[in-house]
């Protein structure tokens, strides 16, 4: 039986990796998320047959009531909160499940010490510090997420909250946490060594993620779900599950990955966006006077410019999320198309407020695969594209980030949105972004306002070209 669970347990480490592999790809991320829930009942079916031959003498169905608690009340929540959530809330339940999955492995890590009253005092230095890894790593991942969550809903502040000092005690905190942690591998018995490593663990998810401004929430959502991997992984060695330690290691590696490209994509050192507080009154500077005024127009002025155009690029961020207006975007374009025109769509990476946010909005529509183009890519031809259909998107668009060195976000790899022959900016007022920069792309010479609801905005051009049509 033993090797049966191994077989299968293997079979769903290759689902898992499988399925990631899956998921890089707009087109296989559907299959992708199937594969990897396919391993995940591999997974739970390879735990049923590993208790069953554990127990081969006196197995009862008894032994099996909390996999099965688990997996109705988990079928009763995931169902209903993966068809009912809105997309321009998945950001906070990412930020959620990140959160759940650390708890889970401080529980796993918890529950070795406190279950088996002897357990302690048999085990060795390494496994007493994997335990305690997972308690650390997952305490940090659990409360972190849950204040990362709190600043994407607007439950509190998302400007980075900071005090003298602040950097200096996070260290300290840190350094007894990592101090209790060595003490307890040397004096496992200690149960309040254990439970003040616990609290100093969940105090610094909550220390290290409130300094941390709204508008890098989609790097720390990438850097907590590796947290949440790692803490799974050392979870997996404290209970010598190898298909925990393979998958813990996945997730921790894909998300160092993810949180390294993120953070190349806005010209930032992974330490400057955990410790510097971006978008506090200290690191962002007085707006520079902007020269000249937004010139608005309707759906309709807008209507005699796309309708002549051979080229144009969509350019979505969150507000198209807002809107939820990813469905009219793809009947226009496709309009568009029918009409002699090339479309494109251009991702930033962090256009959002998580990864892959917008890959995700466009999917959703059917938006085909082969138009997304990345930063690099429609940057060298954008001063070649007739129109530039800015939709929601601040940040990533600012020109600033090239022409002003005083700016908070000088550097940072934007979306060359300013060089198209014409922009249209698609937004309900004139406020700024998710970061709190005001953006001189809406007062340039060839840029536009078109102001209102995104999607109304797209379902009137839609009325325009068909009743151009029909006419």
């Amino acid at each position: 039986m033993s090797f049966l669970v191994t077989l299968i347990y293997l079979a769903a480490g290759v689902a898992f990796i499988v399925g990631l592999k899956m998921l890089g790809k707009t087109h296989t991320a559907r299959r992708g998320n199937l594969v990897s829930a396919g391993g995940m009942a591999l997974a739970v079916l390879g735990t049923v047959l590993s208790i069953y031959d554990h127990h081969r003498g006196d197995f009862s169905l008894g032994q099996l009531q909390y996999i099965a608690i688990g997996v109705v009340l988990g079928t009763l929540v995931g169902i209903p909160a993966a068809r009912m959530v809105k997309m321009t809330a998945m950001p906070e339940m990412v930020a959620l499940f990140n959160g759940f999955g650390g708890i889970a492995s401080l529980l796993v890590g918890w529950s070795q010490v406190h279950v088996d009253d002897g357990w302690t005092g048999t085990a060795d230095g390494f496994t007493l510090t994997t335990v305690y890894l997972a308690v650390l790593i997952g305490g940090v991942t659990f409360t972190g997420s849950l204040i990362a969550y709190a600043k994407l809903a607007e439950k509190i502040t998302s400007k980075p909250g900071l005090y003298a000092g602040q950097n200096l005690v996070n260290a300290l905190v840190l350094l007894a946490a990592a101090g209790l942690g060595v003490w307890f591998v040397y004096d496992p018995q200690s149960d309040l060594l254990f439970l003040v490593g616990t609290v100093l663990a969940l105090f610094l998810g909550v220390a290290a993620v409130i300094p941390i401004g709204g508008a890098d929430m989609p790097v720390v959502i990438s850097l907590l779900n590796s947290y949440s991997g790692l803490a799974a992984c050392a979870a997996g060695f404290a209970v010598s599950n190898t298909l925990l330690i393979t998958t813990g290691a996945l997730v921790g590696a894909s998300g160092i990955i993810l949180t390294n490209i993120m953070c190349k994509a806005m010209n930032r050192s992974l330490a400057n966006v955990l410790f510097s507080g971006f978008g506090s009154g200290a690191t962002t500077r007085k707006a520079r006077v902007q020269q000249g005024e937004a010139k608005p127009k309707t759906p309709e002025d807008a209507y005699y410019i796309l309708e002549a155009a051979r080229s144009v690029v969509f350019i979505p961020g969150y507000g198209m999320a807002v809107a939820q207006a990813q469905h009219a975007v793809k009947e226009f374009a496709d309009l568009l198309e029918r009409n002699g025109c090339e479309v494109r769509y251009a991702i930033h990476p962090v256009a959002g407020r998580m990864p892959g946010h917008m890959n995700v909005l466009l999917a959703e529509a059917n938006v085909p695969y082969e138009q997304l183009v990345e930063m690099d890519t429609i940057n060298p031809i954008m001063e070649n594209m007739d129109v530039a259909i800015v939709i929601g998107a601040n940040d990533v668009v600012n020109p600033d980030a090239r022409e002003d060195e005083t700016s908070p976000i000088y550097g940072m790899p934007i979306i060359d949105a300013d060089k198209a022959r014409t922009v249209f900016i698609l937004k309900r007022s004139m406020a700024s972004g998710f970061a709190g920069i005001e953006n001189p792309l809406f007062f340039k010479e060839n840029s536009y306002m078109v102001f209102g609801d995104a999607k109304k905005t797209m379902e009137a051009l839609i009325g325009e070209f068909k009743s151009a049509v029909a006419a």
